[in-house]
């Protein structure tokens, strides 16, 4: 196995960075290498201590390299975080052949033109995810090569990130030795990983709970519909625990882990945690109720802000794929049931669904589900699907080629 033929996703989390290493195997993703390592080079999605990320980046490189047999030379990369933007977009052009015939270069024209939205300096642009296109007033055309017209249209999503986040991201992964392949909005990933086609199809919400900040993305008849990133994430459940029963972090963060859940109802009033248990210079018994309320109030904010980006986009409870869990603070006792109460949303934890042999009991585990499914796009590039996600990204091939790709999008 050489290392050119391996596919690696990196995701750089807030608290935890984690790597899959895979291959095609007759069509079939095969895992050869996992690896996540703790560290502390980034708040809510921003590295604030390059050295730090670097060293933490490395060390599951190196952990990866050794399941792989074989070093990692280039990846793709998953961004998320409070830095990043969404927001609509419309391209115009003229068609360019006499006859008014539209061809690949027409659309990757438009295309262009929708990147030329005014973003501010200090964004840089991510992804442009074409909607529809509209051919002299006919609206909803999805694939507009070979139709006759004179004006082409197209609306668009466009994701954007502080260019600053994204710059001191890229340097700290080049820092680690790796060639970069794609930078993809993480959630887009994680929805690759852990949706099947049907559920995008018929509307669902996938909903990361990181430990900086919950991330989020819609999709509709396959296509990225709305996404988001909000400022809360598990990491300010633990700050709550801590502030509430006045322990240090890490006895926070292992009451959270161990007993948390998110509705207190479901705890009987005389339950206790015993903290010796977790630190053997506490001996003090706490309200396991307690600790359930203090995560629900949390919970149930976060759950609100994301019913809100819902009704921004006039699909609050109308998703009937549900929701899917994923992230950090997906583990999370009573979660789902929490989340079905108040988003008024079927729910789930999210579990890779694609077809895959080789290390699949080590991606078990919710901290794995956006560094899978960044190796999944890559299989997608390798095979000629390039989704919408990869449009703007190097080494995609013809106009033709990527164009066909995009509607291709989650197809696969």
């Amino acid at each position: 196995m050489t290392r050119d033929n391996l596919i690696v996703g990196v995701d750089i989390g807030t608290s935890k960075i984690a790597v899959c290493v895979g291959t095609m195997n007759e069509g079939v993703m095969h895992i050869v290498g996992v690896a996540s390592v703790n560290h502390n080079g980034l708040r809510k999605g921003v590295v604030t201590d390059i050295e730090e990320t670097v060293s933490a980046l490395s060390h599951a490189l190196e952990e990866a390299e050794r399941m792989a047999g074989s070093s990692l030379a280039h990846a793709y990369i998953g961004v998320s975080g409070n830095h990043i933007e969404t927001m609509p977009a419309k391209g115009v052009v003229a068609v360019s052949k006499p006859n008014g015939e539209i061809d690949a270069s027409d659309v990757a024209r438009v295309i262009d033109a929708a990147k030329t939205v005014a973003l501010p300096q200090n964004r840089e642009l991510i992804h442009v995810f074409p909607h529809h296109f509209v051919v002299d007033g006919h609206e909803d055309v999805r694939d507009p090569i070979g139709m006759n017209g004179i004006r082409l249209e197209v609306e668009a999503l466009i994701i954007s990130s502080s260019a600053s986040a994204l710059r001191n991201l890229i340097k700290t992964v080049d820092q680690a030795g790796l060639e970069i392949d794609g930078v993809i909005f993480a959630p887009l990933a994680t929805a690759k990983a852990i949706t099947t086609k049907s559920q995008r199809e018929t509307g669902v919400v996938v909903i990361d709970l990181g430990a900086g900040s919950t991330n989020m993305a819609v999709f509709e008849e396959g296509e990225l519909l709305h996404a988001a990133s909000l400022p809360i994430g598990s990491k300010h459940i633990t700050n709550d625990i801590a502030i509430g029963l006045r322990k240090n972090l890490d006895v926070a963060e292992a009451i959270k882990l161990k007993y948390g859940s998110c509705i207190p109802e479901n705890i009987r009033e005389t339950e206790t945690i015993n903290l010796s248990v977790l630190d053997p210079a506490e001996d003090e018994k706490v309200s396991r109720r307690h600790v359930a309320e203090i995560i629900e109030a949390r919970i149930s904010e976060i759950f609100q802000m994301v019913k809100e980006e819902l009704q921004r986009i006039g699909k609050d409870g109308l998703l009937p794929a549900g929701a899917v869990f994923t992230g950090a603070g997906a583990s999370l006792e009573d979660l789902c049931e929490q989340a079905r109460k108040q988003l008024r949303l079927p729910a789930e934890l999210g579990f890779p669904t694609a077809q895959m042999s080789g290390m699949i009991d080590k991606i078990d585990n919710p901290i794995y589900a956006t560094s899978v499914g960044l190796v999944l796009w890559g299989m997608d590039e390798g095979q000629g699907a390039t989704p919408r996600t990869l449009l703007d990204f190097g080494k995609l091939g013809g106009v033709l080629d990527r164009f066909r790709g995009i509607l291709r999008n989650f197809t696969n």
